[in-house]
């Protein structure tokens, strides 16, 4: 049994031609996962997708979570913490394979470890890993992936499929930690701290006003500490505000969440500092 690519023998050259040209219009987490559910899912199918980027202030990756299906508040914690079992065990694998995409097994993470009980749970076997170094520095990575599905063993089709995405990946998704930042910055000064004004609300939507208010916010990459302090709110009430989203909205995470709202229409009514950016 072999995890296989969903498009046709003739069609795989099309199909990834299709993700390398929509791949410039991606500057935002949630424009990223409108990609990564579309032909990228035919390129090489996943339920998870977990992204990290190298910031600079921190020194260190930062990760994302991109999931089209629910997944413990645990095991998300394990998938975005660089130090973490998960990852650590991800990174070691790709460095022993020397840096080329390769498989990390369920059984390899500790047991007890949040994100190999949810893969139990949800019968992943294993996670297809890869990333991007600096030229000649092994040790400095820039880009680290993750891919998850229960449909997923051990296939030499998805391998390759992920050495010739990786280019296109990792400059799509570092491109969007730019813009974000560049964004944060842009917003910040023009604002001076101050959240986006009111604005009507689609009737039905479900999303009141404080709630439309944060989506603005994780729309522009704000984690939950950067929110509370636009606010003037706790981080937990971020959280709890950011996890009824979730739930009225049917969504898996953030990103998600964020296209779904946009595609209702419920975060219209922008301040022109957000507006000068485009969609």
């Amino acid at each position: 049994m072999h995890m296989k690519s969903n498009a046709t023998t003739s069609e795989p050259s099309e199909c990834l031609l299709r993700i390398v040209e929509a791949a410039p219009q991606v500057n935002r987490r949630y424009q990223f996962f409108l990609w990564s559910q579309a032909d990228l899912q035919r390129w090489l199918p996943h339920k998870l997708l977990v992204c990290g980027a190298y910031h600079r202030e921190y020194r260190d990756l930062v990760f994302d979570v991109f999931n089209s299906v629910p997944i413990p508040e645990a095991a998300l914690r394990g998938l975005q913490s660089p130090s973490g079992p998960a990852i650590a065990a991800a990174i070691k694998r790709w460095h022993q394979r020397r840096q080329q995409s390769c498989w990390l097994h369920r059984e390899e993470l500790p047991a007890g470890d949040a994100v190999a009980e949810m893969m139990r749970e949800a019968g992943y076997q294993h996670l297809l890993v890869h990333g991007m170094s600096r030229p000649g520095r092994p040790d400095e990575i820039e880009s680290f992936f993750l891919f998850g599905s229960p449909e997923h063993v051990q296939d030499d089709q998805a391998l390759a499929h992920a050495d010739m995405l990786l280019p296109c990946l990792h400059t799509t998704y570092l491109r969007v930690h730019t813009t974000e930042r560049q964004m944060i910055s842009v917003s910040g000064a023009s604002s001076g701290g101050m959240a986006a004004g009111p604005g009507a609300l689609p009737r039905g939507s479900g999303i009141t006003e404080r709630e439309r208010e944060i989506l603005l916010w994780v729309r522009d990459g704000l984690s939950n500490q950067q929110i509370s302090e636009q606010l003037g709110i706790s981080a937990l009430t971020v959280k709890n505000h950011i996890q009824k989203i979730l739930r009225k909205l049917g969504a898996a995470n953030r990103a998600q969440a964020v296209a779904k709202a946009m595609s209702m229409n419920a975060l219209a009514s922008e301040s022109v500092s957000r507006l000068q950016f485009g969609e």
